[in-house]
Parts: structure tokens; sequence; C-alpha cells
């Protein structure tokens, strides 16, 4: 065989089953070797499912057998991997925090269910930063994730263990959740296709929650295909989360369309933002030129209130994060520090310890954003400033189709670089709008920048519902690029060489 199972792609997979050119069993068992050797170096798995996965190639060998694959489902034979606060039966859930450390999840989130019900055989739970909160996976608590491309480097966050697993060559598809860019901007340091949904594509029921009204699940893939397969296994409407809608798109459907007669956004204030390095400004005009002359049409269109955007995002995601986190308190949920005999004393020390430093400094934000006297100056104007993000939006879709901007404003940095926090929130200064809005995003690898030689994304934002008109403007641009390549030293074989 050419190529090892994980970096292939999905159709690649499925055809090799059917051919009986190799079994499910074989995939699931080449998988865990391949992370048994390399992983070590990269730290993407937190927890590995062997006997899951060993048990789920069985089945799909003996439907194989019987004639029975296309009844398997779309994810068949598929190995995927899943953002360690997403639930899975039997397994930990620790969200990278010393506060779950211990916890074992009693039932499996709806996204989770859907690619298991779609025959995809799961590989195991993924690094993060801890409760999502970061930009590079190093505030988990259980040390960070590096970069494939670049070992020294971060994956980016807070999916950046899912992310890293991908470009690997560990898996073909992974799960993240992103709150402010934490699908998006892992996927453009590690050069690949990631996807955040418009809100409510997919379901968010166990989901460990950040910011509720933010939260959204989507894939990594290397192919704007598999993406697109993946995010149809899992999105759709689900009785268990009222924010679901139905979902009938097949998002794979028009992805040999082209981008002819399609109308694409380009945002001014974005392009001329204080911090974008130079390599990532043209490696954005570079992809729009490339879909100019494909024969879309290139329209400037404003987001008068985007430059507030990271202003009402850090007001309402510690307010919503510090609602979300009350619950572990360490008599319902979480770590319990022991000796204590009284219950007061027991909760500020168990939380104490549990929690990370960045985790406290949300707590703390929220609670002072929330508290008596503070709220009506902060929240209710940062909620004000939201609905005015969403008219921008929607104003500009009047005009276009979709709308091309910079993913990150830099590509990866190295582990250790960044101490300010302030300084790692504005790398999501072009993602956060669109969580804000409830817009889709999609982050494209469009090469290696031309200072740095490292992975650089081009983001592609939707209207709410139509996040089929991204895969369409991406698929167009994969026609100019390729797919996304596994890292270099992880390639062919080499695996960490």
């Amino acid at each position: 065989m050419a190529r090892a199972f994980g970096e292939m792609g999905i159709r690649e997979l499925q055809a090799g089953l059917a051919a009986k050119e190799f079994s499910a069993s074989e995939v699931a068992k080449a998988t865990f070797a391949r992370i048994a050797a390399a992983d070590e170096t990269v730290h993407a798995f937190l927890e590995t499912t062997e006997a899951l996965a060993i048990d789920t190639a069985a089945r799909i060998d003996k439907a194989i057998a019987e004639g029975r694959l296309a009844e398997m489902g779309p994810l068949a034979g598929v190995p995927v991997g899943y953002k360690d606060n997403l639930n899975l039966t039997g397994t930990h859930t620790t969200c990278a925090s010393n506060m779950l450390r211990d916890y074992v999840s009693p039932y499996t989130a709806t996204c989770v269910e859907n690619t298991l019900r779609a025959g995809a055989i799961p590989i195991g739970k993924l690094n993060m930063d801890e409760f999502a909160f970061g930009g590079s996976t190093e505030t988990s608590a259980f040390g960070p994730t590096r970069n494939p491309w670049d070992l020294e480097r971060v994956p980016g966050g807070s999916s950046g263990g899912s992310a890293a697993a991908v470009a690997a060559g560990f898996a073909p598809v992974a799960l993240g959740s992103d709150t402010g860019g934490s699908i998006r901007q892992p996927g453009s340091f590690c050069g690949l296709v990631a996807v955040k949904p418009t809100y409510g594509v997919v379901s968010r029921y166990g989901v460990v929650a950040f910011g509720s009204s933010l939260d959204q699940v989507g894939p990594f893939a290397r192919s704007v295909e598999d993406a697109a397969l993946a995010l149809n296994a899992i999105s759709g409407r689900d009785e268990l989360d009222c924010t679901s809608q139905p979902c009938d798109v097949d998002f794979a459907a028009n992805l040999a369309q082209g981008v002819r007669g399609m109308k694409i956004g380009i945002v001014p204030a974005f392009m001329e933002a204080a911090g974008l390095a130079p390599e990532v400004k043209a490696k954005v005009e570079e992809a729009a030129s490339a879909l100019e002359k494909m024969g879309a049409q290139l329209v400037e269109v404003e987001l008068p209130h985007a430059q507030a955007a990271m202003s009402a995002y850090y007001v309402l995601g510690p307010c919503e994060a510090f609602s979300n986190l009350a619950r572990f308190d360490s008599v319902r949920y979480g770590y319990c520090d022991p000796g204590h005999k009284d219950l007061g004393g027991q909760y500020e020390a168990s939380r104490a310890a549990g929690f990370g430093a960045e985790a406290k400094r949300r707590i703390l934000l929220g609670s002072y954003l929330l508290s008596s006297g503070v709220y009506d100056t902060y929240y209710y104007p940062a909620q004000q400033v939201r609905t005015l993000i969403t008219g921008d939006y929607a104003a500009a879709y009047e005009k276009v189709d979709v709308i091309l901007a910079p993913v990150a404003p830099r590509t990866a940095y190295k582990l250790g670089e960044i101490g300010d926090p302030t300084e790692m929130y504005l790398g999501d200064m072009f993602t956060i709008s669109i969580n804000i809005a409830g817009n889709g995003g999609l982050s494209f690898p469009v090469g290696l920048g031309a200072d740095t030689g490292l992975p650089v994304g081009v983001q592609l934002i939707a209207p709410p519902f139509r996040d089929a008109n991204m895969f369409r403007a991406a698929a167009a641009l994969e026609a100019v690029y390729g797919p996304a390549p596994v890292a270099p030293d992880f390639a062919d074989g080499k695996v960490g060489a």
C-alpha cells in the first residue's frame, strides 16, 4: 500500500474497503500503531479508544463481507478523533483541566453519536486549551500540543489537538469546537480545511460549554470534500438541543460548480488591520485573485462595527463562561480537595487547585461583569454591539455570496513566545465577529507564507445557513492549491523523523 491510512481521504479509504484491498480492522490497528509511534512528539491525544475502535471495525468488516458497506454510513471505516470537551460514553472528558481529570462520560454528545452512526472508527480524545480558554493549546493541564509542521511551534487553539492529529496524518477527520476562532485558527496554523458551521447547524448537546451562545462544533480535514462529508454526518436538528436547526443540505453537492457568477466580498478594514503580517495579507490577495480569474466578482463590503467585536466578545464570553463553570463546585462535578471540614473551604480550595490560570482569569472577569452596578455598563452594551455586528453582516450579504478574509494575523508562533493574555486574544481579531453574528466560517489552506515558510489559511464566511456557499468557494480554491498535505515530517511513512 502506497500511503498510510491516516493520509487517505474518506473516498479513498472507502474505495479500498469496498474493493477489499484492506479491512477496517487493519485501518484501526494501523492508526493506533501510527499514534503510538509519533504522538509522543506531537501530544495530540489525551486518551485513545482502542477497544471501541476495534469493535467498530469488526462490525464494519462483517458488513463488508455481507455486501452491506453502504448501509454502515457515510463515514464507514474512517478514523475520527474528538476534542476532549465532547462527551463519549466510557471515556474521560477532561476539557484538558485538572478539574475534570477523573471525570468519565456517562453519555455521548450528539455530534459524536452522529459520527458513530455514520460508521466512523472512534480513535480517541484530543488535547485542547483548558475549557477551550486559549489560542495555542498551551493552557492544557496535561501539557501543550505541538504543531506537526514545526514541533517548536503551537498548533493554535483551543482545538489544537484536533488540528494536529489531522495534520500529522493520525486521522482524516477530527472534530473541534469554535467559540471565537478555535477551529479556524488552528486550521490555519496547521494547514487544514477547518469549518465552523452556522450556529445551530450542529447540536451542542454533550459539548462542555464555554460560551453557550457562541460555541459550535465542526470538522477538521485535509480536503474540502472530506470536511463537507463530515459536516453532513454531524449536522441536523436534535431534540436535546433547542438551538439546533433542521438541516437537509448536502454540503458536498455543489463542490464542482465553480465560482463563476459568485460575488466575493472583500473587507478593506480587515486587509489594512494593524498587526496583519505581510505574508498573510499577500496570501489572501492571491486567493482573491485566483477566485476572480475563475469568474467570481470581487466586491468591497463594509462591516462598520467589526472593530468592536473583540470588546464585545471579551464581555459576552467570560460572562457565559462564568455561568457555565459554576457547576464545577467539588460537590456535583469536578475535583474535590481533601481534608476540609466545612463546605466553603472545600469549595474554595477545590476550585483554586482544579482550575488553571486562564480559567480563573475568565471566571473572575465574568463574575465582575455580571455583578450589580457593572452589568448595565458592559454586558447590555455588548449585546447591543452584537446586534449591530449581525446587522452589518446581513447588509453585506445583500451584495455578496461569501466574504473572503484572513483567518489569523500571523502564522504559528513558537511555544512560550506569547505570554501576555491580551496579545493572545488579538489572534482572534478576524474570527470573533463570525461567532458573534452566528455565521458560518471556513479556513482553507493556501500554501506557505513567504517569510516563515509556515501554513497560511484564508477565511471564507457565509451567510447564516448558507454554509454551502463557503464550501463551493473553497472547492474552487482547492482546484488551484490542491488538498492539504500531511505535514512533511509525518508524510510518506516518516512519522516524526
